[in-house]
Order: C-alpha cells, then sequence, then structure tokens
C-alpha cells in the first residue's frame, strides 16, 4: 500500500500550513498533494513559497523527488469534488498512490488511527472507503455514518427541526453501533475519510456537477452501487474544527443554505429520480427552512 494525503485549500493557507506542520511528519504519508482551488487571496503564492511547489498545474511537474508536499493549482474553482477529484487523480498518475487520505483542512487526526484505517482496507477486500469517528468542536463526539436516504427522508434530515424529531427515522439505532469495534455504513462526513485510489475512480469519484454539500451522499451512491462498502472504525476519532473552511468562504448561513439546497435538488434529480411533483414539494420544503434560519437568527 502507498498512501497518500489530499488536502483542498480555498483561501485558507494559514489553516492549511498549521495542518501540514504535523502531517507532514508522518511517516505513514508517503506524499501530501495540496490541491488550491483557484484561491482569490495569495494561498497558492504563499504555499508555493512555503513547500517549494514543484508545480503549477497537475499537468506540469517537474523534479518531485525531494518533495513530500505538493503544491498544485486547479486551472478553475469547480467546487470541492472537483478539486478533491483534481488531487486523487494527481497522487496516482503522478505519485503511484493506492490509497488517499481525502481532509479537510480543518481536520487533524494521528498517525496511529491512519495506520488503523490502512488495515481495515487489508482485511476487507471489499472496502471502497474508509474512516474513524469525529469528534466535532460543536457537537461533540459523532458516530459518522448514516444510511442512504429516499426523497422523504432526504427532506426531513435537512431542517433544523426535523432532523431533530426523526433522528430515529433517518440514522441507524444505537444498537447498531453498540460494543462493536467497526460497522459498516451507506454514508460517511467528508471532512476527513480515506479511499482505496483505484476502486474511488472506477465510481466515478466526485460529483463534479455539485459545488458544494451533498457530496457525501453522491460518493455513497456510486460506491454502494459499484459494490464497494465503506467501513467506520469506531475505536478512533478526528477532530474536527466544525465549517472552519467553509464559513470563510461563505459566511452567511442563508447563503449556505441556498448552497445547500441547489445541491440537494441535483442530487434528488440525478440519483433519486424525483418527478415534477416532487421537486415544487422540496421547493417549498426549502422555503420552510429558510424561515426557521430567519427566526433563530431574530431571537438570537
Amino acid at each position: 500500500m502507498k498512501l497518500n494525503a489530499v488536502i483542498l485549500n480555498y483561501n485558507d493557507a494559514d489553516t492549511v500550513r498549521k495542518q501540514l506542520a504535523v502531517l507532514a511528519e508522518y511517516k505513514v504519508l508517503e506524499q501530501i498533494v495540496v490541491v488550491d482551488n483557484c484561491s482569490t487571496d495569495d494561498s497558492f503564492r504563499w504555499l508555493s513559497d512555503a513547500y517549494g511547489a514543484v508545480s503549477q498545474s497537475a499537468d506540469r511537474a517537474g523534479d518531485r523527488a525531494a518533495n513530500k508536499v505538493i503544491i498544485i493549482s486547479a486551472e478553475k474553482n469547480g467546487g470541492y469534488g472537483s478539486g478533491n477529484n483534481l488531487g486523487v487523480r494527481y497522487a496516482v498518475e503522478h505519485n503511484q498512490a493506492t490509497h488517499v487520505l481525502i481532509l479537510n483542512p480543518d481536520v487533524m487526526v494521528s498517525e496511529l488511527c491512519i495506520h488503523r484505517l490502512l488495515r481495515l482496507f487489508a482485511n476487507h477486500p471489499d472496502a471502497g472507503i474508509v474512516t474513524a469517528k469525529m469528534q466535532d468542536q460543536q457537537y461533540g463526539d459523532l458516530r459518522n455514518g448514516w444510511p442512504l436516504r429516499g426523497f422523504t427522508r432526504e427532506l426531513l434530515s435537512m431542517g433544523p427541526v426535523s432532523r431533530r424529531l426523526f433522528r430515529s427515522f433517518l440514522e441507524y439505532p444505537a444498537r447498531y453501533f453498540r460494543e462493536k469495534q467497526a460497522v459498516y455504513v451507506d454514508a460517511v462526513h467528508g471532512s476527513m475519510l480515506m479511499v482505496d485510489a483505484e476502486k474511488f475512480l472506477e465510481a466515478g469519484g466526485y460529483d463534479e456537477g455539485i459545488f458544494l454539500y451533498q457530496e457525501e451522499a453522491v460518493l455513497a451512491w456510486r460506491m454502494k452501487t459499484s459494490g464497494y462498502r465503506t467501513i467506520l472504525l469506531l475505536t478512533d476519532h478526528y477532530d474536527h474544527e466544525h465549517s472552519a473552511s467553509i464559513s470563510k468562504s461563505f459566511a452567511g448561513q442563508l447563503q449556505r443554505q441556498r448552497l445547500r439546497e441547489e445541491s440537494t435538488l441535483y442530487y434528488m434529480k440525478q440519483y433519486l429520480f424525483i418527478n415534477r411533483f416532487q421537486e415544487r414539494i422540496a421547493n417549498a420544503w426549502f422555503a420552510g427552512i429558510r424561515l426557521e434560519i430567519r427566526a433563530a437568527s431574530l431571537i438570537k
């Protein structure tokens, strides 16, 4: 196994720098590919100067042998999926990576956890994705695994109130995780996961028609329909600073909600095959969620 890491940066070089200060010391990571997703600030120049970037695009690479950290730049900001697909392809084509750790800049994971995730692939030949529990600064210790949902459950999962009221209907039951070291799940959070690179690319990777949000559901759908499984390791966790990087790019909650709605409709049309009547129901539901958000802002 040859493991690379892929980190997607957009106007967040300082967070990436702090993360690299730790990850670059991990012997289990042979190389780390940082994809600058067409940042509008000086991120690419700063990272290039700091880490000796060898290329300005994934197609023009120089002498990489001495560089553990590789800085590449996307030709355009095509979103989360597009940037990470670029990084995975680069890791495979230029570094001959067999497995790739995909993680957000606001994530920290131990080297021991990474070793244990790699071991899951060795013991489960059908695994396409593995990850650990997520320790979130805002929400605490999360199990980090949920089933793929149909139209109704997907809508219920979006509402601030409905997802709490119907949690038992939307998630795996607690007994599914009890007294187990690892479990199979459908979907996991995209903030940190490890993929079998060949299986990931064979399944189509991330859908580049989505800019942000719902990429977890799409990847889960693609992996599952390709015959590959996702494993959640319950004995280890990683730390996530909730939405730190996203909030820097999309400051307003309503702005993020609009983007989430656009991605959800895309997912529903392309993967759940909803009809026009269901689309109208979804748009009405989204309008109600926006009212909830405005009401919560007024109360605060």
